[in-house]
């Protein structure tokens, strides 16, 4: 007779992933059970049978563990990316029956109580170590047994009275009765701004528009990778940026401090260092921002659109450019993801094969969350050194499919901007003499991907103030006109502007050009303040 994981009257939303863990577990314990690779967990304080309590199977749970540290995931990385996520969706189960609740008397109403408790916690530690090796031996306690634990408390605000909060917890986050859109609270919200000396001029300009054009109440912390790539000289310039108005103070936060670096070299890393600055920030909502970015809107109306409330990850579209120039991308993408879920389902870099899907200048993220948070576990690894390098950079461009990897292979809820990425800039010629008067069609240029929000009115770009910072350091500009759901047409060079041809050109409003006239006012006097350029 087989024994499920969890009996059919308890943890209805687990059931399904863990009755399938306790398959692949006792198929696994017949196929080495001679062999002796299976080295069960001991103790005198429970049997391992199906418990009457929790109705969990500890016996399946301890095998199927004990079977992922035995068999950790390697090279070659670009066949373990799927399966990674499948093994992260059991850790999720088994962190869901901790949190638990049954409703009943015993102890505080977990569902998982005593030594069972001891052990599923004890083994919900053991394999996220495995999976993630990044989270072994942190400096701020390398000898901890619960770093994941430790990693959650760092940000969580749900009070927990263990170590984990409860699922009843996370449903009064969002309304308590399934509604995440009415009567929704942000507790300890923030903007992460991952920067070193190479982007600080431009991490400048955005802490001076944050602060002092819209007036942000959000904390920022900006993130860095030790000393040498962001020195404390760097680190006073930027506070010095952000000085003054009703709250001029920003935070900061040396990654290298959060976690263990020998599996990661995040200080040279380039990209690598933004999924890690989200997950180690004390935020437990996210807005993650590169250091050029620029917001024709407050930050906070990103906690605010209804996608990101209703699943908790926030992700915005780059450019349909270069359709079917990627093939072994794409044919990685499906042997990948056997089961793409409805939001990757209206993908059109999955069903048209147009070439890059994700622009993570902007990536908002609940790790309260716990699908999210276990995403973003995913991502992370992703960055990681080995994978990165031999993997990650090589099939994708930096970390910009990393994001909804993680999510989709996980099994989390995610979101993305309803378009693709515009165009915001200026107006200029059609090529040949053409143009609205024949054609009705015109075209808007930069060197910028614009991005809209649920309404579609204009949010934020990247690329920062300049009118193109790859060229010219001293050129700010104010675009005019802006364009969404057209065709691209790319500058061949860096130094020549992208443009988008359409029939929709639409004028920049009053206020949205006095917002960006104030911010290069903001940019040009932290530039001469603070000697920039």
């Amino acid at each position: 007779m087989i024994r499920f994981l969890v009996l059919p009257r308890y943890g209805s939303q687990s059931t399904p992933v863990i009755t399938a863990a306790a398959f692949i577990a006792l198929a696994v314990v017949y196929l080495l059970r001679f062999n002796g690779h299976i080295t069960p967990f001991t103790s005198a304080s429970f049997s391992f049978r199906t418990s009457r309590v929790s109705g969990l199977n500890l016996d399946a749970i301890n095998s199927t563990a004990q079977y992922f540290v035995d068999y950790p995931l390697g090279p070659p990385y670009k066949k373990v990316f799927g399966e990674l996520g499948e093994r992260t969706k059991v850790l999720r189960s088994w962190i869901e029956a901790l949190e638990e609740k049954n409703g009943g008397g015993n102890g505080d109403g977990l569902r998982v109580v005593g030594a069972e408790r001891q052990f599923l916690d004890e083994t919900v530690e053991r394999v996220a170590s495995s999976l993630f090796p990044y989270l072994q031996s942190p400096p701020r306690d390398i000898h901890s047994q619960s770093p994941l634990a430790d990693l959650r408390r760092s940000f969580s605000t749900a009070g927990a009275h263990a170590r984990h909060p409860t699922q009843q917890q996370q449903q009064q986050r969002v309304g308590g009765d399934g509604d995440t859109t009415m009567g929704y609270t942000h507790r300890n919200a923030g903007i992460v701004i991952p920067t070193g000396r190479g982007t600080l001029r431009f991490a400048c300009h955005l802490v001076a528009s944050l602060k002092h054009v819209h007036r942000t109440k959000l904390p920022i912390q900006i993130v860095y990778a030790g000393d040498e790539d962001l020195s404390q000289e760097n680190r006073d310039t930027i506070a010095e940026a952000a000085a003054g108005g009703d709250d001029g103070h920003v935070e900061f936060l040396d990654i290298l401090t959060v976690f263990n670096d020998t599996t990661l070299r995040l200080a040279e890393g380039g990209w690598a260092i933004k999924p890690f600055a989200a997950l180690g920030s004390r935020f437990e909502e996210v807005i993650l921002l590169d250091a050029d970015v620029v917001f024709l809107q407050p930050p906070e109306q990103l906690l605010q659109q209804r996608a990101y409330r209703e699943r908790g990850a926030l992700l915005f579209h780059d450019r349909l450019l270069w359709k079917d120039e990627f093939p072994d991308r794409h044919a990685w993408y499906h042997e990948m993801l056997k089961h793409p879920s409805e939001e990757l389902q209206k993908s059109l870099v999955w069903t048209e094969k147009y070439a890059e899907e994700g622009d993570s200048g902007v990536v908002v993220l609940d790790k309260g969350r716990l699908d999210v948070l276990m995403g973003l576990l995913h991502t992370c690894w992703q960055n990681s050194y080995d994978v990165r390098t031999s993997w990650t950079y090589r099939i994708t461009y930096g970390d910009k499919e990393t994001w909804w990897i993680g999510l989709e292979t996980t099994g989390a809820a995610y979101a993305f901007s309803r378009h693709y990425g515009g165009m915001v800039g200026w107006r200029t010629p059609l090529a040949g003499g053409g143009g609205s008067a024949q054609t009705g069609q015109t075209q808007v240029c930069s060197f910028v991907i614009a991005h809209v929000d649920e309404t579609d009115d204009l949010l934020w770009y990247n690329g920062g103030l300049l009118k193109n910072k790859m060229d010219d350091p001293a050129e700010f500009s104010v675009p005019t006109h802006w364009m969404i759901d057209q065709q691209w047409v790319k500058g061949a060079r860096k130094k020549d502007m992208s443009c988008m041809v359409g029939t929709n050109a639409r004028v920049l409003s009053t206020h949205e050009t006095g917002v960006l006239e104030q911010s290069v006012e903001a940019a040009k006097d932290v530039d001469y303040r603070l000697e920039l350029v």
